[in-house]
């Protein structure tokens, strides 16, 4: 695997590259920072609704042809939309990229936002928060983040409120584009079997000749020290009672978040970059509350954000069971950490466990490009390059450090769906 280089455009755009020959793909990602942390009261969801409207053609590639080209390609491409970033990306064969590197050098700069093709995406976008709304966890997500972030833009969720989502305008979604998108705002990551001299020069003819704009100012808000406690209670239809714990946590550029994430993986079973792989069967909180029946299930973790965020612990209430009974049970396992007694076979397998997660999660040169890009946005792309070395460090004594700093009282909220009736949904995740 080759080393990661990187440039900045005489424009101002940074372009990392790191070459992988394992297989003849080349993925290419375009990542712009700005997201929903940025976004002000009465355009929520406007980062979201930008990234959907980049579909919808320039005069160069009209709506639906890039989906004929992309399919014709043998490749695939896509977008996301966070806290921190708005994401676009290209996967193709080898003989192939170059289309990837059209296609981000066109929409950056001549997306159409038609107004037909925005209020038909007004329809989708709702639509899409409706299906959100069906899932009782969404609700308390929701309330949980509100209650968390007074000030600070992760108050609110990605999608956006629907009064915002009902009332933005046209003029709101291209003035967002025109001062955000630009390749001044802009983190450009190639991965795969090309050339790095080649792609180089094949990126700056594409890029390099569109002008850099005025370096947008981003909205944003720190958030107070909480002082206290915050409670949450969602009462809706529904068919479980769900809980949620979460701690103010540091930022992924803070040390602590390593240590932080260890303490996770010991007490909710691994979580990293991209998650799935490997089950929490060996976790604390699995064994008292799935194997004691209290809980149907329990997962927690870790985001990786600019600013602090938070841990959080979740869990679906069994039957007949109550959040106040599940409360108390996690309580009791933090109260043991707090009083030190993690073992060092615990450290070991949470290493172990989230060495085996990130290989799992990262192996394709798509979600290797991703988080290059990703930790180029808060930092320095070298936050990916040393995960597993900055994870291997943490100590026992750090594990401990970290679970008397963050899981404190005051730092916490708590939130319980309680369901009102029978369950009137079906409960799908809304990937946003």
């Amino acid at each position: 695997m080759g080393e990661v280089t990187k440039h900045i455009l005489k424009n101002g755009m940074t372009v990392l590259l790191k070459e992988v020959h394992s297989a003849p793909l080349v993925s290419w990602w375009v990542l712009y920072r700005i997201g929903s942390r940025n976004e002000q009261t009465g355009t929520t969801g406007i980062s979201h609704w930008v990234e959907h409207m980049m579909f919808k053609g320039t005069d160069k590639f009209p709506a639906g042809a890039l989906d004929k080209a992309i399919d014709r390609a043998g490749g695939s491409w896509n977008a996301q939309t966070f806290f921190d970033y708005t994401a676009y990306y290209e996967t193709l064969p080898v003989d192939k990229y170059e289309l990837g590197l059209e296609i981000e050098a066109d929409r950056m700069i001549n997306a159409q936002f038609d107004p037909e093709e925005v209020e038909s995406e007004r329809t989708v976008i709702i639509s899409e928060r409706q299906g959100a709304e069906n899932s009782p966890t969404f609700w308390l997500g929701e309330e949980m983040q509100a209650a968390a972030f007074r000030v600070h833009g992760y108050h609110h969720e990605i999608i956006g409120d629907m009064f915002d989502l009902e009332n933005m305008t046209r003029d709101d979604l291209y003035g967002h584009y025109q001062q955000h998108y630009m390749p001044n705002n802009a983190i450009a990551v190639a991965v795969g079997a090309f050339n790095s001299e080649e792609m180089l020069a094949k990126i700056r003819a594409l890029y390099e000749g569109i002008p850099a704009g005025e370096q947008p100012k981003l909205f944003s808000r720190p958030e107070p020290e909480q002082n206290g406690e915050r409670r949450v209670h969602v009462e809706r239809p529904g068919g479980s009672a769900f809980i949620d714990i979460s701690y103010k946590a540091p930022p992924a550029s803070d040390p602590d978040w390593f240590k932080l994430s260890i303490l996770s993986s010991v007490l909710c079973g691994p979580s990293g970059l991209g998650g799935g792989g490997i089950d929490n069967k060996t976790s604390r909180l699995y064994k008292a509350l799935v194997e004691t029946e209290l809980a149907a299930h329990v997962d927690g973790g870790l985001v990786p954000t600019i600013d602090p965020y938070l841990y959080s612990i979740s869990a679906t209430v069994r039957d007949g069971r109550t959040c106040e009974e599940v409360e108390a049970a996690i309580q009791r396992e933090i109260d043991r950490v707090l009083e030190g007694d993690i073992t060092e076979a615990e450290l070991a397998r949470a290493k172990k466990q989230a060495r085996a997660l990130f290989a799992y999660s990262t192996e394709q040169v798509t979600r290797q490009a991703f988080w290059l890009a990703f930790s180029e946005n808060f930092g320095g792309y070298q936050w990916f390059e040393n995960y597993v070395q900055s994870l291997e460090a943490v100590t026992l004594e750090d594990v401990n450090e970290a679970a008397h700093k963050y899981l404190k009282p005051q730092s916490r909220i708590i939130g319980c769906f309680i369901p009102t009736g029978e369950d009137e949904f079906s409960f799908e995740e809304v990937d946003e």
